[in-house]
């Protein structure tokens, strides 16, 4: 599938008349914006430096409040034609993996949805490229292990309502970042943004034996490359990573694990500094590198 060929975007911006649709969402201090790198499904269940990071980060965010009336997970594992939101009472708990022990089958997440807020969006937001609405999903999908895997951790107990938005493959990256900034909107108005993938993800390339500070050299260049434009506030940059050419190849021989960055990164406010957290790799091609803006 060819993403270079695709139209570059022309989505308009959220004006404060689209916003309308929000009104029942009462404006709020502005609420971070993350990017997990969630790496092995494992990690949901192992007492690991990854796990706990999560728990620490959720009971810091409902201590300095405001409590997310709404997550909005950008998650590398719902692709589609057109951009989706999940849009059911009660999303179900996804376990798209295979060959790990019971246990992890066994979890749960039963974080309510909402369909009326995912209506809400939908009419706030536009496909980059066709500028049409965000389409809704009340049946297919639910939380998949990219969204629970992360948020069971940080929030146990699921009473924070969790729509999940897909991302579109065919599409160029320099779509998913700009609607990434159509979400900085709902940051005001009490939604949390996750995007969780990983910014090196090569899963043809793992070594189940690496120590999590062992990496290739070109994941570890690829993910220097990253976080440099992350530390220094070059967000738009990061849309041009397949300039990088086979180390890009390298990195990712497929997108999907990127692009929820670009989410994340589209998202940020100008002058926002990053916090920097999770540094290490996984089996030595997964980079777990993760951010908090905000």
């Amino acid at each position: 599938m060819s993403l270079s060929s695709a139209a570059q975007p022309s989505t308009p911006a959220v004006t404060g008349a689209r916003l309308e649709s929000l009104t029942n969402w009462p404006l709020t201090e502005r609420l971070p914006v993350l990017f997990l790198g969630h790496g092995s499904p494992m990690n949901a269940i192992e007492d690991n430096a990854y796990r706990r990071s999560w728990q620490a980060l959720g009971t810091e965010l409902l201590e300095r409040g405001p409590r997310p009336r709404l997550i909005l997970c950008i998650s590398a594992h719902w692709i589609t034609r057109g951009w989706q939101l999940t849009a059911m009472e009660d999303p179900r708990t996804i376990h798209d993996f295979g060959g790990f022990p019971q246990a992890l089958f066994d979890q749960q997440y039963p974080a309510p949805g909402s369909p009326a807020m995912a209506q809400a969006i939908s009419a706030v937001l536009s496909q980059p490229g066709s500028g049409a609405p965000l389409g809704l999903d009340d049946l297919e999908w639910g939380l998949d292990h990219g969204t629970w895997s992360v948020l069971k951790p940080m929030f146990p107990d699921a009473s924070i309502p969790v729509i999940q938005l897909s991302m579109d493959y065919s599409r160029p990256p320099a779509e998913h970042f700009e609607l990434g900034r159509q979400l900085r909107a709902l940051r005001d108005r009490g939604v949390l943004i996750v995007g969780s993938g990983n910014i090196v993800h090569n899963l043809r390339a793992i070594r189940r034996e690496a120590a999590d500070n062992q990496a290739y050299d070109w994941a570890i260049e690829f993910d220097r490359i990253t976080g440099d434009h992350i530390a220094q506030g070059r967000l738009e940059a990061l849309d041009g990573f397949r300039d990088l050419g086979p180390l890009a190849q390298m990195a990712h021989p497929t997108w999907d694990h990127y692009l929820p960055l670009l989410y994340a990164a589209g998202a940020v406010e100008e002058g926002e500094e990053p916090r920097v957290f999770n540094e290490g790799f996984q089996i030595a091609s997964i980079s777990m590198r993760s951010v908090i803006w905000g």
